[in-house]
């Protein structure tokens, strides 16, 4: 977590022991909180000297009353639970919200950012959903005069919410290699090339670095965030003669065409191969898969609470902030000690 001088809604979860949805409720006076629970985050909130957000009724940075959230795609779980969450608590500071898709399609992008300055006069501030931005896509945020706060955004000019993604890939390698795998395939996303690693990957990386492993090239295979990419690249590795022990996936999705590749092609798990993902999707628990789980809605909540903060002091973020939240190692039935 990135330390800043103005104490968060993270800070109040930390020292409560909470989540920062349970944390955000309870500030709010919202039901289904316990008492115990509202307790705690008082008691916490008020050694801390930290206030939740006012109404937005009473800020006076607020021209429409309207924030939108912009996400690549409505139809990931990824997004529909952050969305979910950010809507709860802009909507319980007064806030209408508007939920833009881009829909993974280029045409879409591109019609939203050319009109982003004449939109910009519908809307009090923009919450980003991981939105890889390009340069000139930045420079139209930066003078679109909206307050921003982003979820899993690296090196913006406002407040950002995310996790550290080569640690989370780091604590699933270094599962499989505690387990006792040597031979280590790795399901790694489109983006990652020889001359540009993705986080995931150089965690991946760094694991095996620190047990003086190198990644072989022929255990790395490209795969996309879907159940039918990592099926795909799995059955690459196996029809190229690769027999690793153990395989990582950049994401659950991926995981599970993994799973399903290695069961077409009569391979048990764990007994053959043991599986590892990452991110802890709805389906993991149902399916068994290990994997690494990061906090999707606190995620929304926090970076939704950031920007309201900015709304109601009416202020840019001189300093912005990068607050990077835990993530957790789950081990499930796709993992098991060599044998």
């Amino acid at each position: 977590m990135v330390r800043t001088d103005r104490v968060t809604i993270q800070d109040v979860a930390v020292l409560s022991g909470l989540s920062i949805c349970t944390v955000s409720r309870a500030l709010r006076k919202l039901p289904n909180v316990s008492e115990k629970a509202q307790v705690r985050v008082a008691e916490a909130a008020s050694k801390l000297g930290y206030k939740a957000s006012a109404a937005a009724s009473r800020l006076a940075g607020g021209v429409t009353g309207s924030v939108a959230i912009v996400a690549p795609t409505a139809t990931s779980w990824f997004f529909a639970q952050a969305v979910e969450a950010a809507e709860e608590v802009l909507g319980d500071s007064g806030y209408d919200t508007v939920l833009i898709s881009l829909r993974n399609k280029a045409s879409v992008r591109r019609q939203f950012f050319e009109n982003l300055e004449n939109f910009a006069q519908r809307v009090d501030g923009l919450l980003l959903l991981n939105i890889d931005v390009d340069p000139d896509e930045m420079e139209a945020l930066k003078a679109c005069g909206l307050a921003i706060a982003s979820v899993g955004m690296r090196h913006v000019p406002w407040d950002n919410v995310g996790i550290d993604d080569e640690h989370a890939a780091w604590q699933a390698t270094q599962h499989l290699l505690g387990l006792g795998h040597w031979d280590l395939a790795v399901l790694s996303s489109n983006e990652h090339s020889v001359v540009t690693e993705t986080p995931r990957f150089r965690g991946f990386k760094r694991a095996l670095d620190e047990h003086h492993l190198t990644v072989h090239p022929d255990l790395v295979v490209a795969a996309g965030p879907s159940i039918d990419d990592g099926r795909r690249a799995m059955a690459e590795l196996i029809t190229r003669g690769a027999r690793p022990t153990a395989v990582f996936a950049h994401c659950d999705e991926a995981a599970f065409g993994a799973l399903t590749a290695l069961r077409e092609y009569g391979l048990s798990v764990p007994k053959n191969v043991s599986v590892i993902g990452l991110d802890d999707h709805p389906m993991s628990g149902f399916l068994g898969l290990s994997t690494v789980a990061q906090p999707v809605a606190d995620q929304g909540a926090f970076a939704a609470n950031l920007l309201c903060e900015r709304l109601l002091n009416n202020e840019s973020p001189h300093q912005p902030s990068n607050h990077l939240l835990d993530t957790k190692l789950i081990e499930r039935k796709t993992t098991r000690h060599k044998r």
